[in-house]
């Protein structure tokens, strides 16, 4: 039991830490459970109700804009205006994950896929960065000014982030950039779209999934969904502070080289 624990922590810990920095919380995940010989059924399980702890430290962090978005929906444009984006951005991969879930789950979750994406990943998240693409500068700097053709673009990007090791704030973020966003307010949506795309597909996950469950697993997926709720809370403040100031260049870096290493590891 003390070694199912320490499990939960450590893998609570990777999903606090990665699942709103852009080097895919899923990939880091499954990486993590393959060097722990953490595998089986009861992985695969515990790795949505991880997931579930990093929800609500994104929900608690905006527990007060999003009690004002619902007072203001009836009546407030600008906030019927950010609902309305968030359901556009929403749907693309809501469908698509909804249609082909067993399948990538069959075939994708996989370290040569997960190697591949990081790599890909952080060399479109380098060229992005580098070449300042979009050449213009970002236009959009509020949530309320987003439009939803930009609202869209961001959508088709997520869907990009079924794909394990993608990852699907870095998708969202860099979506939103190339679409005019600057970077501070595509993560702040990036965060917004992460509230119904993660309760939906965690919910979802762990529908098809909790008769695998028996009562002596509770207590480890409950210790790793709050060590996933605190460490989130920590990285969501730092990387808003971060990305106020700095570039992404260092986490395309970053998925650079454990791409590799993934890569190096299954050679050898």
């Amino acid at each position: 039991m003390i070694v199912d624990l320490i499990k939960a922590v450590i893998l609570g810990i990777v999903e606090g830490v990665t699942e709103f920095l852009p080097i895919s919380s899923t990939g880091h995940l499954i990486l993590a459970e393959r060097f722990i010989r953490f595998e089986g059924p009861l992985a695969e399980t515990f790795a949505i109700f991880v997931q579930l702890g990093a929800i609500l430290a994104v929900v608690w962090l905006y527990r007060q804009p999003l009690v004002q978005l619902f007072r203001d929906l009836p009546s407030q444009r600008p906030a019927q205006r950010l609902a309305l984006n968030l359901m556009i951005a929403f749907v693309p991969a809501a469908a698509i994950g909804v249609l082909i879930h067993r399948q990538i789950k069959d075939y994708l979750f996989n370290p040569p896929v997960i190697a591949g994406a990081l790599i890909v990943g952080g060399l479109v998240m380098w060229w992005i960065e580098r070449r300042r693409v979009p050449a213009a500068p970002p236009d959009t700097h509020q949530l309320q000014e987003i439009s939803p053709k930009q609202a869209a673009a961001i959508g088709l990007a997520q869907v990009l982030s079924l794909v394990p090791g993608v990852s699907r704030s870095a998708a969202t973020i860099l979506g939103g950039m190339v679409g005019g966003l600057d970077r501070r307010v595509a993560t702040e949506f990036s965060f917004w779209l992460a509230i119904p795309t993660l309760v939906l597909a965690t919910l979802f996950d762990l529908a098809t999934s909790l008769d695998l469950l028996q009562s002596g697993d509770l207590l480890m997926l409950a210790v790793g969904a709050i060590v996933s709720f605190f460490v989130a809370l920590v990285v969501i403040r730092a990387l808003l502070r971060y990305v106020q100031t700095n570039t992404f260049e260092p986490f395309a870096y970053y998925r650079i080289a454990l791409g590799i290493l993934v890569l190096l590891i299954g050679l050898t």
